[in-house]
């Protein structure tokens, strides 16, 4: 009796754990497409990537912990049917009362963080959406485990069956949902080493702006900036970045995979026209996709 209770107590341990985490991470799938359906003016350009990374962790997480949860589920009931009655089944009793505890308080605590979203600005069909997704998830883990604490899967185990089938069909329509509203993984790195990209150049202008200060002139090729590291390079993948003198200032090029988003740009400082010994336009990374160079106005002490 003492090992199939210990036994049981780590199976339905196990069987919580993996549930609190699914549960989380679907809502957290959930609340990302939501967020992206129903995009927010008042949020600014990162809310669209932050909500594509939140349905990533999501699927993440789901893919992971909801079939384990179904496998120690399915294992800790095997055990229960099997086990004889008295201390067992009290223990059990006890682990379930916790999950309903458990349960409960997340319930309500996603309701007053859904609630104080919306009381802080947030769209009213993003508040629906997110307040029933928390009702429907938590509600149904909370009931399947008030019916388990009176023993009625254990009496009905087809039906304990046909909720779990329905679980499933429920999970695996909300993860094929967001692998449509995520780009993938190659799309994904693309875009990574494009920023990357963009974050060479910052490096490659500021040394140069740093070059004009001190010598009032643009160099003839970045080979003659003085550095105490190398010069960022572009991605093996990707053609060498390119450095020209213009008629006004010089350009700086690269190729990208993608281009950059509409909702996303990059604050700009406007310099007075008299400063002398600076880039004018320094701030400006917005590219379409393909070879694109960024072009730059320099004025010189005279």
């Amino acid at each position: 009796m003492e090992k199939n209770a210990a036994k049981h107590f780590v199976l339905q341990l196990g069987s919580l754990i993996s549930l609190y985490l699914s549960l989380s991470f679907l809502l957290v799938l959930l609340f990302g497409l939501v967020n992206i359906k129903f995009p927010d003016a008042a949020e600014g350009s990162w809310a669209i990537e932050s909500a594509s990374s939140a349905i990533r962790i999501g699927i993440a997480m789901a893919i992971v912990f909801f079939p384990t949860y179904l496998l120690v589920t399915r294992a800790v009931n095997k055990n229960r049917r099997a086990a004889d009655s008295g201390s067992y089944l009290g223990l059990t009793r006890w682990l379930i009362y916790l999950s309903l505890l458990v349960g409960g308080g997340a319930l309500l605590v996603d309701l007053v963080v859904v609630i104080m979203t919306f009381l802080e600005g947030e769209i009213t069909q993003r508040f629906i959406l997110k307040a029933v997704a928390v009702l429907v998830v938590i509600g149904a883990a909370f009931h399947y485990y008030l019916l388990d604490a009176r023993g009625y899967w254990l009496k009905h185990e087809q039906k304990s069956i046909l909720f779990a089938i329905g679980t499933i069909v429920v999970t695996l329509v909300a993860l094929a949902y967001g692998f449509m509203n995520i780009k993938s993984p190659v799309e994904v790195r693309e875009r990574r080493l494009d920023d990357a990209q963009v974050q060479d150049l910052q490096q490659i202008q500021s040394l140069l702006q740093e070059y004009v200060f001190v010598n009032n002139a643009l160099p003839a090729t970045l080979e003659a900036l003085p550095t105490a590291i190398p010069l960022p390079q572009a991605p093996e993948d990707r053609p060498a970045y390119e450095y020209r003198l213009t008629e006004r200032g010089f350009a700086l090029c690269a190729t990208f995979a993608t281009a950059t988003p509409s909702e996303e740009y990059y604050g700009s400082y406007a310099r007075p026209v008299e400063e002398k010994g600076v880039i004018l336009n320094p701030d400006s990374w917005q590219h379409p996709s393909g070879s694109y160079c960024f072009e730059r106005i320099v004025t010189l002490a005279e």
